[in-house]
């Protein structure tokens, strides 16, 4: 008697679904808009454009190397580690690990925050019960302050992962036709506000300009400073924060393995999701600041989003309707980014796995071609995170990773064009704009190594040893598990030629840009000069 086949992921998807499927992404400026206007002051709105324009042109680079694997899942991260193969066992595991690090935390900042929301909108600030607190665990030895504890909003927050889950649970079909509707409703919101001041022609130049940075003195005063060595490390820190929430449309090549026609789908997914977030992350911190000023965006509530609605309502000049229905369409955004984070993240690990790089158990599909394995080590992670005291260090901390997966994915994008030149692609990134997205891969290393620690001392030295925890796990499951050997994997019908051993031709440089990834992490780290910013 035959065994059954294992259930597998399924061709479900078109670039449509995956467009509403990353639709959550552009929700991200909710998130850390305040964060950059804290750091940088009045260039803010000059930081979010130029950070999304670099992400556009790097998604490119992302459609060509997704289409080399139409039977993989799990994202850029998975078709660019495969370049790195070759040449060193530990870099893709790596690589994927980063890509995951850094998008997980977004279940436990974006339910908190929900959750957030919702106790404003049912007690008072004084009452009893947002006082509540349970002390579990002092964290100070990652960053002064940091403790695990349990209170109402963690509480409502993680039942808002649970809500999520479920959604999720009967495959990427339906959790795309949910998200499509949330979607709708909730960004057609954050449109009306960016437009809104462009139509009245509220942009008081004075919000706007000069494009100097901020500088605080000795007593928190606030004043513009100069380009000087410390202006600059904050430019650099802006960018860093920025590009956390711009680049993450790459979701959308996260489902590749799932499309029904991967060759026409990857590249239409990636292009509708880059063009969404071009105009939300243009208009809307523009529109914020054109409309509120610097002043109103460094207050705390600003900052940490729990006055956001708020100030979207202050924006159209809403009542008290209005803005309790901006606190609805914010929630729903909240979980909108939710859901992305949750389906692209949990298809990092399944593939990961597959591939031999992650634990076994994390390649296990559910009957709908749900990865449920994955989505529970998402679910249980982010529970535990929920229990942190400030969401915002981790993210950061976990941004520090993502950067590390960007350069590593866009070298990984000449790698490709040198050692599988013969192969199909479906789309092909023209050079010029292959090797403009590489030099800015080196760019963002810049931004992190002079700028991570803006958002907080320690925050690239504790962001380098997340991304180091995977070795042990790697080394684990291929040499103690796989015996040394990655697993082969039956493919698909017309799509097995794709797991041919290529012959490495790229020589030493991927070393070289190694080499030059690491002097420049050393360097700019080393002369950044670091101001008191929160």
């Amino acid at each position: 008697m035959s065994k059954p086949a294992p259930h597998a992921l399924q061709r479900q998807l078109t670039w449509v679904d995956a467009f509403w499927a990353s639709s959550g992404v552009p929700a991200g400026v909710l998130l850390t808009m305040g964060g950059i206007a804290t750091v940088i002051g009045q260039p803010s709105w000059v930081i979010w454009i130029v950070s999304i324009l670099m992400g556009f042109v790097q998604s490119f680079v992302y459609a060509e190397i997704a289409g080399l694997y139409p039977h993989k899942s799990g994202g850029a991260s998975v078709y660019g580690a495969a370049a790195w193969l070759p040449y060193s066992k530990f870099i893709a595991p790596v690589s994927v690990w980063c890509n995951w690090l850094a998008w997980s935390p977004v279940l436990a900042l974006g339910t908190s925050l929900g959750a957030g929301y919702v106790m404003t909108s049912l007690f008072a600030p004084g009452a009893a019960i947002n006082l509540w607190t349970v002390n579990l665990l002092d964290l100070g030895f990652i960053r002064d302050g940091l403790h695990l504890r349990v209170n109402m909003v963690s509480i409502i927050a993680a039942g808002f992962l649970l809500l999520t889950f479920a959604l999720q649970h009967h495959g990427a079909a339906r959790a795309a036709a949910a998200q499509k509707i949330i979607g709708i409703v909730c960004l057609a919101p954050l449109i009306l506000v960016g437009l809104v001041p462009l139509i009245t022609g509220d942009l008081p130049s004075n919000h706007l300009f000069p494009l100097l940075p901020m500088v605080r003195d000795a007593a928190g005063h606030i004043a513009f400073g100069s380009w000087n060595a410390a202006g600059l490390t904050l430019l650099a820190g802006a960018m860093f924060g920025a590009g956390w929430s711009t680049y993450g449309f790459e979701t959308a090549v996260c489902y590749t393995r799932e499309f029904k026609d991967p060759k026409r789908d990857t590249f239409k997914a990636i292009l509708a999701a880059g063009l969404l977030c071009i105009v939300i992350f243009t208009l809307v911190p523009l529109a914020f600041q054109a409309s509120l000023g610097l002043d109103a965006l460094l207050d705390p509530k600003i900052y940490d989003g729990s006055g956001v609605a708020l100030a979207l309502a202050r924006i159209v000049n809403g009542g008290v309707v209005v803005t309790n229905i901006f606190v609805a369409t914010l929630i729903l955004s909240l979980l909108l980014i939710v859901m992305t984070s949750m389906m692209g993240s949990s298809r990092t690990l399944y593939q990961a796995s597959v591939d031999g790089w992650f634990p076994r158990y994390l390649s296990r599909v559910n009957r709908h071609g749900a990865p449920t394995a994955a989505m529970w080590t998402d679910l249980v992670f982010n529970l535990v995170l929920l229990l942190a005291s400030d969401y915002f260090a981790v993210l950061m901390i976990s941004n520090v990773c993502y950067f590390i997966f960007n350069f590593l994915n866009l070298q990984s994008g000449w790698i490709h064009r040198i050692d599988r030149g013969d192969w199909d692609r479906p789309y092909r990134c023209p050079t010029w704009l292959l090797a403009l997205a590489a030099g800015f891969g080196f760019l963002n290393i810049v931004f992190m190594g002079a700028g991570a620690d803006v958002w907080g001392e320690g925050t690239l030295r504790n962001g380098l040893m997340a991304a180091a925890l995977i070795v042990p796990v790697f080394v684990f499951r291929h040499y103690v598990q796989d015996g040394g050997r990655f697993p082969t994997t039956q493919g698909e019908s017309g799509y097995e030629g794709y797991e041919r051993v290529v012959e490495p031709r790229a020589g030493i440089k991927p070393y070289l840009a190694l080499a030059l990834f690491t002097g420049m992490i050393i360097v700019t780290s080393f002369y950044a000069v670091l101001p008191h910013v929160t």
